[in-house]
């Protein structure tokens, strides 16, 4: 049975889609975790939400989630963030909103630890180094600990140091934070949809890059009038 991971989202509904076949190419789905920041910056906030709640999963809060819900201020996001929640929060119906305030900020799951910054501050803490990764594994319970926020695919071992998140990850007795990248707004160079698949039989993790029809989704938020820079960075891949 395949756990799928998917972080940062971000109203991107051709990303997930796109994701979403591609997992289902590769086993049964049986459920879906999701790291934060389902909506944001993105056009498809409400038809993001459809898809994921259409499966069978467990999802965490983030920033953007909160922010769109009017759960947290955008005093902290930029212009063009602040813009987009604001945005957001306007296209999301009632149920859309109450779903995102209820989010919890931390959930357990199979001896995983799921949240969107870090287990220190879960909605705003980025994780780039090993050093700020260090501060957060004794913050969490379990032997791993998943994340999204910063849109990068990235490993982090206790004691040891940060790297990108290989093809295939073996999950073994080494305490780890794995992030999965973004899938709606990947930061790592690579405009591919990034997200991950844990595999229950194998206890193995695999990482995938996968292509999706980004002029599409630009072209929809030129439309709605988002900010300019948010559609033209997802074709950068930053």
């Amino acid at each position: 049975m395949l756990c799928v991971l998917l972080a940062d989202i971000h109203g991107n509904l051709e990303a997930l889609e796109a994701v979403i076949e591609h997992a289902e190419s590769q086993g049964d789905i049986g459920h879906i975790w999701c790291l934060g920041d389902t909506v944001g910056y993105g056009p498809d906030p409400g038809p993001c939400l459809e898809m994921l709640r259409s499966y069978p999963h467990v999802a965490v809060a983030g920033n953007h989630d909160w922010a769109a819900a009017g759960k947290v201020s955008t005093d902290d996001f930029n212009t063009d963030a602040a813009t987009a929640v604001w945005w957001t929060g306007r296209h999301l119906s009632e149920g859309d909103i109450r779903y995102l305030q209820d989010l919890p900020l931390q959930v357990v799951q199979e001896g995983f630890t799921l949240v969107h910054g870090s287990p220190r501050y879960p909605i705003w803490e980025y994780l780039f180094s090993f050093f700020d990764a260090e501060l957060s594994f004794p913050m969490f319970p379990t032997t791993y600990c998943l994340v999204g926020h910063s849109h990068v695919p990235i490993l982090f071992r206790e004691g040891g140091l940060a790297g990108p998140l290989p093809d295939t990850l073996s999950l073994g007795e080494e305490r780890l934070i794995i992030n999965p990248g973004g899938v709606g707004q990947p930061r790592d160079g690579d405009s591919r949809a990034s997200y991950a698949i844990y595999h229950t039989e194998s206890h193995t993790i695999s990482h995938h890059r996968v292509t999706y029809d980004i002029e599409r989704t630009q072209s929809k938020m030129v439309k709605q009038a988002l900010p300019l820079k948010l559609s033209v960075r997802l074709g950068l891949g930053v």
